[in-house]
């Protein structure tokens, strides 16, 4: 999830305070490997403009994880928790450090928003308590903020940039121009993937920026369309991507032959656009529900409670949570230090796909990439995705020792 450039500073300035402090022992008192009898994970969400993202479903994505095992892990009760951190990195901050310190939370999940990621994943660690980003998209969390606490479930910036631009350069075009939000978020996007496109023999046209919850998009569609680029990238989330995308086709981009990628798109995004104006654009995920049996039965049980398809971000929310509980289970405690050295040893089962978690925290898996589907390819309801092809994990994510992680030396 994207941030702004002051939240990003005072992330920074943040983590820099916290990581001074030497991380705080949380053994079990009574011997159980469970810290004051009860594994208490936190799922901290935004409940605003990200509420279908993740928000109340990140809840639920936790809890479906816990009922995989009986609600309990060595014989202790395992108890799910929730709040809104609002977009604000220091409100984020202060929720994370009552429950650490007063209420006993030993993980806290979802984290979207990088700046919230970043500045929660510092206080994790300078607390001795576990981070399972499945929110925050920033690679600077397996970057030079890594921490042997925290790991990152999300697909992040470089992932969604380069091995999304790779793929994309053989199939659809190898001239692109890019309409970005304009702050962190944007300007990352739009650096690591223009490096990918002139890493692949390709062209950047053009690239244009606009201001956060922007409704009118004509000047810097027209910009696009003028450059003749064959493929035009969407560097933003939520409301901003639905309305770009729906204003491609008032200027008829597509119809003069140019393909629209949404760099950072969730199906609740495409539910919003609809099929009619959506169709025919490129998006890269880690989770679909309609993927395979795997996806279809996390999906299925979502469903029952939220009475809509999960989004990636709930997906990997469930997932983090479940590899989190299997490590416990397996290393005999919820002591982070210990429990994040066995995650980092177990094969992760992402839905029945294998995945694996490397020294610098980033989980690694294929994405996938799809093409939203034309309103008669549709035969059932969230039935929006084609899957064009898969992508490597070792070719998407950014390769270890490269993103200046010292626990990769």
């Amino acid at each position: 999830m994207p941030q702004t450039d002051a939240s990003r500073r005072w992330a920074a300035a943040a983590i820099a305070t916290l990581m001074l402090a030497t991380p705080l022992a949380h053994a079990a008192p009574d011997g159980s490997g469970i810290s004051d009898g009860v594994v208490r994970i936190a799922v901290l969400g935004d409940y605003g403009s990200g509420r279908d993202l993740g928000g109340p479903g990140s809840v639920t994505a936790a809890k479906l994880a816990a009922e995989d095992f009986h609600n309990k892990v060595l014989g202790k009760p395992i108890e799910i928790i929730s709040a809104d951190h609002q977009n604000k990195p220091d409100v984020a901050v202060g929720i994370a450090r009552q429950w650490f310190d007063v209420e006993h939370v030993d993980a806290v999940t979802d984290l979207a928003v990088s700046s919230v990621g970043l500045a929660v994943a510092g206080l994790a660690t300078q607390s001795n308590r576990t981070a399972l980003v499945s929110g925050a998209a920033t690679s600077d969390l397996t970057g030079d903020k890594c921490s042997p606490f925290v790991t990152h479930w999300a697909d992040d910036t470089y992932a969604l940039s380069a091995g999304l631009v790779g793929e994309l350069g053989r199939r659809v075009g190898k001239e692109w121009f890019f309409v970005a939000v304009d702050y962190s978020f944007g300007s990352a996007m739009v650096k690591d993937a223009s490096r990918a496109v002139t890493d692949a023999g390709g062209k950047v046209l053009g690239a244009v920026r606009y201001p956060f919850n922007t409704t009118d998009f004509s000047s810097f569609l027209l910009a696009a369309q003028s450059s003749g680029a064959k493929v035009v990238a969407l560097a933003g989330t939520g409301a901003d991507t639905v309305n770009a995308v729906k204003q491609t086709h008032e200027f008829g981009l597509q119809q003069g032959g140019q393909t629209i990628v949404g760099m950072l798109t969730f199906i609740s995004d495409v539910h919003s656009i609809g099929l009619r104006d959506a169709q025919g654009m490129y998006i890269a995920s880690q989770y679909y529900w309609d993927d395979d049996d795997g996806t279809r039965a996390f999906a299925k049980r979502f469903i029952e409670i939220e009475k809509r398809e999960p989004t990636k971000l709930q997906a990997a929310t469930y997932a983090a949570v479940r590899h989190y509980l299997k490590a416990i289970e397996a290393g005999g405690s919820d002591e982070a230090k210990a429990v994040n050295a066995e995650m980092r040893k177990l094969p992760v089962d992402f839905f029945g796909r294998p995945a694996h978690i490397r020294k610098d925290g980033r989980v690694v898996y294929d994405l996938s990439l799809y093409r939203v589907k034309k309103p008669d390819e549709s035969k059932y309801p969230w039935d929006y995705y084609q899957k064009i092809a898969a992508i490597p994990g070792d070719k998407a994510f950014r390769p270890e020792g490269t993103g200046g992680c010292k626990l990769d030396k």
